[in-house]
């Protein structure tokens, strides 16, 4: 990194203003009948995301020159390993809910230093709703303080997949199916309004898919966490995380990681130790 680094205020401030016209970009696709395919994983893309994609790589980085960069519709470049911050982004987070034209997407943003996220935003444009923090100054909802809003005495809501499902019924606990937004990121961060009590992903998960939320998460004092190794650092050789909880209430903590534990397990030792060789698979 330079001698000289911005402040994560003045990261977060370009993080927003590139959100709101990259979710401008996305939303002039939105609704209409556009070129997608598969990529070799199975999860779909689309025009959209790869013209937001490159319009968010030709601002951040012109704007910020030594910052590594790591996104899911670009090509892994191995030189983000030796910068000290890096952009992650995920152009569309939510590209099934953008292609079926449902308001669940996102632009997802961050930050990271040092493997840890230090500025991010996570904006559903079509909800006009945008989320933000940066480290040490707080998180935001359309530029007021975040809180959270729940009613007492209401059961928790916490939305996972169906396996999940049967083991949190099996432990007995008392709670009630959230709504399974289809933009992760998204997801997450409604764990710090308190429309969700947790929220949960399947092993498998992917920078892009976290650096936004997590930092918005840690600075609303939640407890967000890779069940298998506890909070998730960024920018390593391998993207990948173990199942993942984010947690508006403590006391379900034992429970829920419990569940994903259970359910998905972690990796091998043998397969930790190669990702420390290997680049990620890379996206095109």
């Amino acid at each position: 990194m330079p001698a000289y680094a911005p402040p994560y205020d003045d990261d977060l401030e370009l993080l927003r203003s590139t959100a709101v016209a990259a979710g401008i970009i996305a939303s002039s696709y939105f609704r209409r009948d556009i070129k997608s395919w598969t990529k070799e994983n199975a999860s779909p893309v689309s025009e959209a995301d790869i013209v937001v994609d490159r319009f968010l790589a030709a601002n951040l980085l012109q704007a910020r020159p030594s910052y590594g960069w790591l996104s899911e519709e670009t090509v892994d470049n191995p030189s983000r390993l030796d910068c000290e911050r890096v952009f992650v982004v995920d152009p569309i987070d939510g590209t099934r809910a953008f292609l079926r034209g449902e308001d669940y997407w996102s632009v997802s943003l961050a930050v990271v230093e040092n493997g840890v996220p230090v500025a991010g935003v996570v904006f559903a444009p079509a909800l006009d709703e945008l989320y933000d923090a940066y480290k040490g100054g707080g998180a935001r909802l359309n530029g007021k303080p975040l809180t959270r809003s729940r009613r007492a005495g209401d059961a928790p809501l916490i939305p996972a997949p169906g396996a999940v499902h049967q083991e949190l019924q099996a432990s007995g606990l008392d709670y009630a199916r959230g709504p399974a937004y289809p933009s992760l990121a998204y997801r997450l961060v409604q764990v710090a309004t308190g429309r969700l009590d947790a929220a949960v992903a399947r092993r498998g998960a992917q920078d892009w898919d976290i650096a936004g939320a997590a930092v918005i998460l840690a600075e609303c004092g939640l407890d967000f966490a890779d069940v298998c190794v506890g909070f998730p650092q960024l920018n390593k050789r391998d993207v990948r995380h173990g199942a993942l909880a984010a947690l508006g209430d403590m006391s379900l903590k034992p429970v829920v990681h419990a569940a994903l534990l259970k359910v998905y397990g972690c990796p091998p030792a043998d397969d930790a130790a190669l990702a420390q060789t290997q680049l990620p698979q890379t996206r095109d």
